[in-house]
């Protein structure tokens, strides 16, 4: 048994990962009764990725993120000591962390999945920061990854025309308190609304009928975008605040603010709210559409490589979806 001590949390690196596949709204129109304008102007995406291949799967893009995040400060995989893949679409039900250890060579890693749809990096960002902060472990790999092409139902106009694929990772490492760059959360959960944004299991009676048992299958993804929208302009500000307030932060303190990257009309909405300047939202929402738990890291890791972020720059980071999930974490950078 581990001595548990608190300590700090930081982030070492980040990488990320798209298919090379891209599907435009000029493309998809040929596929669903759309247009590039009607997209365009309700959700703000003009292209997605898309993870095309029999033989392809999320473990591809989440390897491939994560072995870039290593590079970038030539950490030999075996210093892993814990991997947290967040994702809603495993390769297998029963996980797929387990896959990602092994195709990198973390041999010294325990790994294990992670589900909570759009908000699963921040809450993985939490869990990870536990783990550090307490001693236990002292670097950890997260992944959020997502490949909900295989889950939409491509004549869903409302749905099919949001999702991409993509896959975000970072490295955190334990670090004197001094140093500690976690400097708060806060998240939520509300069951009574899951079936606004969902991917449901349908049963079907067993032929054995003298067995009384059903199975089936997962159907494709169901949301209400209406309440969907309606949920995260509502309560994403009041996470913000709440978790800026419980630090006696003001929102001028704020640098940065990376959303999960669902809709531009959301964002757009949560910054006014916030009295935040569009100037300083990171978005790519563009490129990539909803990657889902891949959203933040893969907004992140760009924002990274762009320069946009700088050291001590308070970054906030919010994550919302299925669930419905919400939750905040503010770090300094």
């Amino acid at each position: 048994m581990k001595s548990l001590m608190i300590q700090g949390a930081k982030i070492l690196a980040t990488g990320s990962a798209v298919p090379s596949s891209s599907f435009s709204n000029n493309e998809i129109s040929k596929v669903v009764d759309t247009s590039d304008a009607w997209i365009t102007t309700r959700t703000g995406i003009k292209e997605r990725r898309l993870l095309k291949g029999v033989d392809k799967s999320i473990i591809d893009l989440a390897v491939l993120a994560s072995k870039k995040a290593l590079d970038k400060i030539l950490m030999d995989p075996s210093q892993i000591d814990l991997i947290i893949l967040a994702t809603s679409s495993p390769n297998d039900l029963f996980g797929s962390a387990s896959k990602i250890q092994y195709e990198i060579g973390a041999i010294n890693a325990v790994a294990f999945d992670l589900t909570a749809a759009c908000s699963g990096f921040v809450l993985s960002l939490v869990t990870a920061s536990q783990f550090l902060q307490t001693g236990v472990y002292r670097n950890i790999l997260i992944v959020g990854a997502d490949v909900l092409s295989k889950w939409v139902d491509w004549s869903d106009r409302g749905t099919c025309i949001l999702f991409g694929d993509a896959a975000g990772a970072a490295i955190l490492q334990s670090c004197s308190s001094i140093d500690n760059s976690i400097l708060g959360f806060q998240l939520n959960s509300d069951g009574n609304y899951s079936k606004h944004l969902s991917i449901a299991y349908e049963h079907n009676i067993v032929p054995h009928s003298e067995l009384n048992l059903y199975q089936g299958s997962f159907k494709h993804i169901s949301m209400n975008g209406k309440e969907v929208y309606k949920f995260a302009v509502f309560q994403v500000p009041l996470s913000i605040l709440k978790c800026l307030n419980s630090l006696n932060m003001s929102v001028d303190q704020v640098d940065w603010l990376v959303l999960h990257q669902a809709n531009e009309r959301i964002l757009t909405a949560i910054a006014e709210k916030l009295s935040i300047s569009s100037n300083k939202v990171i978005a790519n929402l563009h490129k990539y559409g909803n990657t889902s738990a891949a959203s933040i890291p893969l907004a992140l890791d760009e924002a990274i490589q762009d320069n946009k972020i700088s050291h001590n720059d308070i970054v906030v980071i919010a994550g919302f979806g299925a669930g419905l999930t919400w939750g905040t974490i503010i770090i300094r950078w």
